[in-house]
């Protein structure tokens, strides 16, 4: 989608359209008197996605070896190490969704709210999930599809919490999303959002993941995702930030959000050096991506980033949603046709991958999600 993302610093907006999962945080269309857009974020967004991508492409072993016809390591001695990082991005996502999803559901009645979310998501990722188990099907493919009834789960996306096969390998951020996207709509859009209640969503999520993380209680793990809450929820303090850069309660949600965040990216991403291991990230490196995430989201918020204001940056925010969902399965299908197929080197089968993977995301947003997301929209709208 093209629209544009406008700031305000005002607690009622009006929204014209919402947030989506990792990759798909279109920021919403707010207007104030300065005019500011908030551009740098969709950019932000690009970047977060690029950085996942070269995790998947070069950053880990598994499947994509095959892609390569051997490890990543081998075909990125030096790189790899960086490339390794990237799984971090998902990290800055979650940062990103937390403030525009406080931006999209402040003002906004639940049943719009949902309708928005739903109209957004979905469209892109039924393509995808067809997509991708359609290519796995055919038989120069050396990847194997999911049966037809997995597949038909899948486009549902509640495949995680079913424990079926997944077609989308990052469908498990999609699925943390969801469950972001329901503590919020029941917390704080359905009463209605005021910062109040806000700051007392914040508290209560964090007190309830901290102890969440040694009660041994899966279905409590489930519902408020110890590993990945500080994120979202430094993401919601970051946005009262916007709304009120002196805001010491908004600053503080920042703060201990942060604090949280990086503990468990460390405890969840660190391991002991091996020689065995496909890479080692140091406790240092990973405290730096995740403090990225929080200071580029800051910056944003507080204006510091206006300048940005450069039109392809939305056309960049626009292709980050279905760039995320394809570009992990489908692009082992690239590089092993370009690197294994063609004899293309590492460098240039990697770049490609990318650029390819970047128009099939155009592609999937000129001619799925821009006609289907405002029908989609405003048939649930409409419905009682």
């Amino acid at each position: 989608m093209t629209e544009t993302v406008v700031s305000t610093r005002k607690p009622r907006p009006e929204v014209a359209v919402l947030v989506e999962p990792p990759g798909a945080t279109t920021v919403p269309r707010r207007r104030n008197s300065s005019g500011g857009r908030l551009r740098a974020l969709d950019g932000l967004r690009l970047v977060a996605a690029l950085m996942v991508a070269a995790y998947h492409y070069g950053g880990r072993d598994g499947e994509v070896s095959e892609a390569w016809g051997g490890s990543p390591k081998e075909q990125f001695p030096t790189l790899h190490e960086y490339f390794a990082y990237g799984c971090l991005g998902v990290q800055v996502f979650f940062v990103i969704s937390g403030f525009v999803i406080c931006m999209s559901g402040w003002g906004r009645p639940l049943k719009s709210f949902f309708a928005s979310r739903a109209s957004r998501l979905l469209p892109a990722y039924w393509v995808a999930v067809v997509l991708v188990t359609a290519v796995f099907a055919l038989p120069m493919v050396a990847y194997k599809a999911v049966s037809p009834s997995d597949a038909l789960v899948n486009l549902t996306m509640l495949q995680m919490p079913l424990g079926v096969d997944r077609v989308l390998g990052v469908c498990w951020t999609l699925w943390a999303e969801v469950r972001f996207y329901a503590l919020f709509a029941l917390c704080v859009v359905l009463p209605g959002a005021n910062r109040r209640r806000v700051i007392m969503f914040c508290a209560g999520w964090t007190l309830a993941a901290v102890i969440s993380a040694n009660a041994h209680m899966p279905l409590l793990d489930i519902v408020v995702m110890p590993e990945y809450a500080p994120f979202f929820i430094g993401g919601v303090g970051l946005y009262l930030v916007h709304l009120d850069r002196r805001d010491a309660y908004g600053w503080g949600i920042v703060a201990v959000s942060w604090l949280i965040g990086q503990h468990y990216a460390v405890q969840g991403l660190w391991h002991a050096p091996e020689a065995g291991g496909f890479s080692y990230r140091s406790s240092v490196g990973i405290v730096a991506v995740v403090t990225f995430g929080f200071v580029a989201v800051a910056a944003i918020a507080l204006g510091w980033l206006r300048w940005a204001n450069w039109r392809w940056l939305t056309v960049a925010g626009a292709l980050t949603y279905p760039f995320y969902l394809v570009h992990e399965h489908l692009g082992w299908v690239v590089i092993h046709a370009l690197h294994r197929g063609l004899g293309l080197p590492s460098a240039a089968t990697f770049a490609l991958t990318v650029a390819s993977m970047l128009l099939l995301a155009w592609l999937l947003n000129k001619y799925v999600e821009k006609p289907l997301t405002p029908r989609l929209r405003a048939l649930l709208a409409k419905a009682r």
